[in-house]
């Protein structure tokens, strides 16, 4: 059996820099289109220069390969409108992080708070720049997220005109308040549709399983299967790939982030397969994000065949999820 995906899109990928970019950007060139990159590198992406050499950076990496960077400013609250107005250009969306949340959020805004914000947010709702959230709170680590929907929530309303992602959903929550705010969306790792923290901790520690936010309950990565495998219009793939060398996750003060980039097409296909949805992985990982963004990818077809594929023990030091595990698809 054999599947074809039209322009595969990964909606939130870290690709890093400098020799962690050179060997894990063409893992995500080879297979995807386009990809929405991640702005919070050391220090953050913030000036329409750096957009620019970043990118340059990631096409230097990638080659030949046909594929397009899409590229974030990291939010600031004194970005005005004249100056969005120019990088709008340059860029598909920006990034807000809570400060210190994440992993090089510590540039991050202080209070996710609509009327603090508000000259930024209002500039981007008029120019439709996308606003991208990575949504936790900083309470306990389980309901983090949980207690940020209020805050999208406000956001929304708020501002009903922005377009609001909500960055790698893992919450029963989350999914249920896609349904009540119309510009509201949301990308869905392909991590958080395969574990739950029992995978993480339940047994002997599994240090390139953690990440942020961390995989939650069974409930939740059912509400979370049930909108992806029916390709939820609202809902998108992106990895949230997020590469650390094997010295930083295998170490006390283990790195967040799980790095799928080079396997996720054959782990999707494996998953929808499963469920008997294959004829949804098309939407999921293309056609929803191509509406959301109001984005035409470059036309690169990407074939799959169900055969058994060995997953490398890892990638020149980096380890991805599945190492030395065989999954049901492979790319051609």
């Amino acid at each position: 059996m054999k599947i074809t995906i039209n322009s595969p899109l990964d909606m939130h990928l870290h690709l890093r820099d400098e020799d962690m970019l050179k060997v894990v950007a063409p893992l995500s060139s080879k297979d995807f289109t386009a990809a929405i990159i991640m702005p919070n590198l050391l220090p953050p992406v913030t000036t329409i220069q750096d957009v620019k050499a970043y990118k340059q950076r990631i096409k230097d990496a990638i080659g030949d390969d046909n594929f397009e960077p899409l590229m974030t400013l990291f939010f600031k609250d004194n970005y005005d409108y004249e100056f969005l107005k120019e990088a709008k250009e340059y860029i598909s969306a920006i990034k807000l992080y809570p400060a210190g949340i994440t992993t090089n959020s510590e540039g991050g805004v202080s209070s996710v708070d609509a009327s603090s914000l508000a000259p930024t947010l209002k500039a981007m709702s008029e120019l439709e720049i996308p606003l991208c959230i990575h949504g936790e709170s900083d309470g306990f680590v389980m309901d983090r997220e949980k207690e940020f929907v209020p805050v999208y929530e406000h956001l929304a309303t708020a501002f009903p005109k922005l377009k609001i992602i909500m960055e790698h959903i893992t919450t029963k929550d989350s999914v249920d308040a896609l349904k009540r705010h119309d510009n509201l969306y949301a990308t869905i790792t392909l991590h958080h549709l395969y574990i739950t923290l029992d995978d993480v901790a339940g047994g002997m520690l599994q240090p390139h399983l953690f990440c942020k936010p961390i995989a939650k309950r069974p409930e939740d990565k059912e509400a979370l299967l049930q909108v992806a495998l029916e390709a939820n219009p609202k809902v998108m793939f992106g990895s949230d790939s997020a590469p650390h060398p094997k010295t930083a996750k295998e170490a006390p003060g283990c790195a967040a982030g799980v790095f799928t980039a080079p396997i996720a097409l054959p782990a999707l296909a494996q998953l929808f397969d499963k469920h008997g949805k294959l004829e949804n992985l098309q939407a999921f990982i293309s056609d929803n994000a191509q509406k959301i963004y109001n984005f035409k990818p470059l036309k690169k077809d990407i074939t799959l065949k169900k055969e058994e594929f060995e997953v490398p023990a890892n990638y020149n030091n980096v380890v991805p999820m599945f190492a030395g595990e065989k999954l049901s698809w492979k790319v051609l």
